[in-house]
Order: structure tokens, then C-alpha cells, then sequence
């Protein structure tokens, strides 16, 4: 499915929700399941943790920030001005997006439509 969206860099763009990768790991869990019980046990886990984060999380691009909400709740705010570099991994199938703030870094796997992510990170924070 893909999305595309006019965003105007006064405004605050919510990224819809991706389950791709929870739902490939669970569904890769189960053959493994049969092959390497603990290995398949631990894999459906992560899927399932992952499935979880992509139902409470939400990304929010605000003109100044990124801002992370679990339900109504903000748990963290990016200040763009202190980010030094983005990028997102793997571009055939988006599975892992880093950013380097100054003071520290962060990996996030792709929970949200990675195309609107990237259209939204080039407005507002351009790579470096």
C-alpha cells in the first residue's frame, strides 16, 4: 500500500501504523516452531512485542520536533535541531531507522508507513 500526503512544514503529520514486520516475524515463528522450538519461541516474542509497540506507538512530526506517544501520553520529544544525521535501512523492504542526535543515537525498527517517515524526515530534518 502506498500513501502519499502534501504536508506543510507548519503542520503535524501522524505516521499511520505498519504491521509488516511484527506480523512476517510471528508468521516466521511458527514453521520454526517445529524445527527449533526456543529459537521459533523467542522469534514469535519479538513479533509479538513488536505487534504491541506498533498498536500503542505513535510517531508524530511536529514543525520543530519528533514527538513518540503511547495512547494520549507523550513518552519522548526529538528536537530536530539536534539531530546530525537520519537514515533509514535496507530501502527494497525499510526495516530499521536510525537517527544520531548530539548527544546520542537511536534505532527504531519500521513500525510506520515507511514512505511517509522519509517524506517527512527530507521536510524537516534534510540528511547532512
Amino acid at each position: 500500500m502506498t500513501t502519499s500526503f502534501t504536508s506543510n512544514l507548519s503542520s503535524t503529520v501522524e505516521l499511520k501504523p505498519s504491521y509488516n514486520i511484527p506480523i512476517v516475524l510471528v508468521l516466521g515463528a511458527i514453521p520454526l516452531l517445529f524445527v527449533q522450538v526456543w529459537v521459533g519461541a523467542i522469534l514469535a516474542l519479538f513479533g509479538l512485542f513488536l505487534l504491541f509497540q506498533t498498536v500503542t506507538l505513535r510517531l508524530q512530526f511536529t514543525p520543530t520536533d519528533l514527538d513518540i506517544y503511547r495512547g494520549e501520553t507523550m513518552i519522548r520529544r526529538f528536537p530536530y535541531r539536534e539531530w546530525q544525521n537520519w537514515r533509514i535501512f535496507w530501502n527494497p523492504v525499510p526495516i530499521l531507522f536510525y537517527f544520531k542526535e548530539v548527544k546520542s543515537i537511536h534505532f527504531l525498527p519500521i513500525l510506520f508507513n515507511p514512505n511517509t517517515l522519509k517524506e517527512c524526515l527530507e521536510q524537516r530534518c534534510p540528511r547532512i
